[in-house]
């Protein structure tokens, strides 16, 4: 089975071809962060109109790449959420009127089911049941993958993602948006121990999370005070050790209580590398494998709407969902 993805969820355009026996064929892929910049975050208008613009070449450029034609493209995968509704409407509209036209199914994915199963795009992909941490700029979970469909939400953010956290303290920190990658980098010149914030949540049972009061004791900590590179990098550095050190205590209690021996990481922030260290080691202490994908399947892209809607077809889900695309949308809904 062949299918071609596109991913339009948010503020990037994403198209690839994915093959069920040959694997991934082509990706493409289109950014908006420049354009967002100017503003300090995304406009949803602005965003949709520029996936109109940007759908048709990465299409033409990801079946040139493949060497595919429409007529060797078994189905068209698109996300139907959650996201920014605009957004995804482009994606669909463009993706259901394809597939008519190349009288193809077209398959409604749901954007966390791609980022759960990007790691299946590795060289070494982990195997069916799993432990997985998604971790981005709108969701933080622990979910309990059983299979494809089967997911159970173990824990999730009460307030901000991990993601979104990054991004508020960067924008205290004077850094650009988007501004978790800068945060992550201008962490790494920073000194241990200098600052210490709170690990939210750690100090009750259970798997949720909340990064809402941390973002809050960056600011506390800054009141009033004028900092130089060398300040502003170790309280990058302590915000980064509370987040890590709070996502790992949450995945270790997830794998003791799942007992599962595999560990997956997904989602932008799983690019991170202090947290990558920091949970290969937990994985160890479990026993279990951990699972990375690599850097650029972290973020939003059409490579893993591709696979999840090949995987789909696979398992003979042809029909689309009874919405086009859902703005909200619950993981445990997302079942064959």
């Amino acid at each position: 089975m062949r299918v071609l993805g596109i991913e339009t969820s948010c503020d990037e355009t994403g198209v690839a071809v994915y093959d069920s026996a040959a694997g991934l064929l082509s990706h493409r892929l289109h950014t908006q962060v420049a354009m967002h910049q100017a503003y300090g975050g995304v406009v949803p208008e602005l965003a949709s109109r520029d996936h109109v613009r940007r759908l048709l070449p990465l299409v033409r450029a990801a079946l040139e790449d493949a060497v595919a034609t429409p007529a060797s493209i078994d189905a068209v995968a698109y996300t139907a959420g959650p996201g920014l509704i605009g957004a995804l409407l482009v994606g669909a509209s463009f993706a259901r009127a394809l597939a008519y036209a190349w009288s193809k199914p077209a398959i409604g994915v749901h954007h966390l089911e791609g980022h759960l199963l990007a790691p299946l795009l590795e060289a070494q992909p982990p195997e069916f049941p799993f432990l997985a941490l998604l971790v981005s700029g709108g969701h933080t979970m622990l979910v309990d993958v059983a299979g494809l469909g089967e997911y159970r939400v173990l824990g999730e953010s009460l307030d901000d993602a991990a993601g979104e956290a990054f991004d508020k303290t960067a924008k205290l920190l004077g850094l650009p948006y988007p501004g978790g990658a800068a945060l992550a980098a201008l962490a790494e010149r920073g000194r241990a121990g200098v600052h210490r914030f709170p690990r939210p949540m750690l100090d009750r049972p259970g798997l949720d999370f909340s990064f809402s009061g941390l973002k809050t004791a960056v600011r506390v900590a800054l009141r009033d005070r004028v900092l130089d590179e060398s300040d502003r990098a170790d309280v990058a550095r302590a915000f980064e050790e509370a987040v890590v050190a709070t996502l790992s205590e949450k995945c270790r209690r997830a794998l003791r209580v799942t007992g599962r021996e595999r560990l997956v990481v997904a989602g932008g922030v799983g690019a991170n590398r202090r947290l990558r260290e920091r949970l290969a080691g937990v994985a160890r202490e479990y026993g279990a494998d951990a699972h990375f994908p690599r850097p650029q399947f972290c973020t939003d892209n059409g490579a893993m709407i591709a696979l999840a809607g090949c995987l789909r077809l696979v398992r003979g889900a042809t029909r689309e969902p009874p919405a086009p695309v859902r703005a909200n949308w619950p993981l445990d809904e997302a079942g064959i």
